[in-house]
C-alpha cells in the first residue's frame, strides 16, 4: 500500500474496550480515526478528545453497524476526515449465557445482524473506497473473531461462536477476493479478554472467573488485542492476508 498521508481508519465500536485501544493506539501509529459508536456519546467524545490532546485527529459517529444507512453515514464521516485506508470491524454484541433451545429469533436475528452483517456492510464500504479496481488506492481490513470460533461457546454463546465462525470465513473468502486490488483482509481471534462486553451478556466478572483456564492464567486486556490489529493495518504486515491470527494466551 502506498503511503498515504491523510490515512482514515474506521473503527466500528470504537467508544470502549478493544475498539477504544485500538483507535487509540491507530491514533499513535499515525492514522486519523473514524470511530463509530452506538449509545455512550460521552465516552466516544472522550476517545476524540484523549486523540485530538497527544495531537491526533479523530471523529466519532454515532451508527450501528447492522444498520445499512448507518454505515453509508460512517464512511460519509471517514471520506471528510481523509483518505480512508484501514478498517476494523470490532463492533459486536453477545447475550446472556444460554443453551440454543432457549434462544430465541430476535436473539439469533441481532447477533448476526451486528456481529456479521455488520462486519459485511462495512467491508463493504471499505472495498468501495480502497480497492485499486475502484480506483482506489489499497488498504488493510482487520475483523475482530473470537476463539470461540474454535471452542464453540458451548451451554452458553453457540449463536455468538457461529457468528464469529462466519467471520473467520468472510475473513478468507474476502482475502483472496480482493488480494490483487491492494487490499489485504485478516482477522484477529481474541480469547477471554477483561473489557466491559462480559456485563453486557450479564457476567461481569466472567473474565476472571474463566482464568484457570487459561494456559497463562489470567485474561488479555484490550491493549494486548490492540497491538496486533494495528500491526495487521501496518506495511508491516504487508505480505499478511487472509490470516486470523489468535491471541488467546494459549486457549
Amino acid at each position: 500500500m502506498p503511503e498515504i498521508a491523510d490515512k482514515v481508519a474506521v473503527v466500528t465500536g470504537g467508544s470502549r474496550g478493544i475498539g477504544r485501544a485500538v483507535a487509540m493506539l491507530a491514533a499513535r501509529r499515525g492514522w486519523r480515526v473514524c470511530l463509530s459508536y452506538v449509545s455512550d456519546a460521552a465516552a466516544a467524545e472522550a476517545v476524540v478528545a484523549a486523540i485530538a490532546d497527544a495531537g491526533g485527529q479523530a471523529c466519532a459517529v454515532r451508527a450501528d453497524v447492522g444498520a445499512e444507512a448507518d454505515v453509508e453515514a460512517l464512511f460519509a464521516a471517514a471520506d471528510r476526515l481523509g483518505t480512508v485506508a484501514g478498517l476494523v470491524n470490532n463492533a459486536g454484541v453477545v447475550d446472556v449465557a444460554a443453551r440454543v433451545e432457549a434462544m430465541g429469533a430476535e436473539r439469533l436475528h441481532r447477533m448476526m445482524r451486528v456481529n456479521v452483517v455488520g462486519s459485511l456492510l462495512c467491508a463493504r464500504e471499505a472495498v468501495r473506497r480502497m480497492s485499486t479496481r475502484n480506483g482506489g488506492r489499497g488498504g488493510a481490513i482487520v475483523n475482530l473473531s473470537s476463539v470461540a470460533a474454535r471452542l464453540g461457546g458451548a451451554g452458553q454463546y453457540v449463536d455468538y461462536a457461529a457468528a464469529k465462525g462466519a467471520i473467520d470465513t468472510f475473513t478468507l473468502g474476502l482475502a483472496r477476493e480482493v488480494a490483487e486490488e491492494g487490499i489485504r483482509v485478516n482477522a484477529v481471534a481474541p480469547g477471554i479478554i477483561d473489557t466491559e462486553i462480559h456485563a453486557s451478556g450479564g457476567q461481569p466478572d466472567r473474565a476472571w472467573a474463566l482464568a484457570s483456564q487459561i494456559p497463562m492464567k489470567r485474561p488479555g486486556t484490550a491493549d494486548e488485542i490492540a497491538a496486533p490489529v494495528v500491526w495487521l493495518l501496518s506495511d508491516e504486515a504487508a505480505y499478511t492476508t487472509g490470516a486470523v491470527l489468535q491471541v488467546t494466551g494459549g486457549r
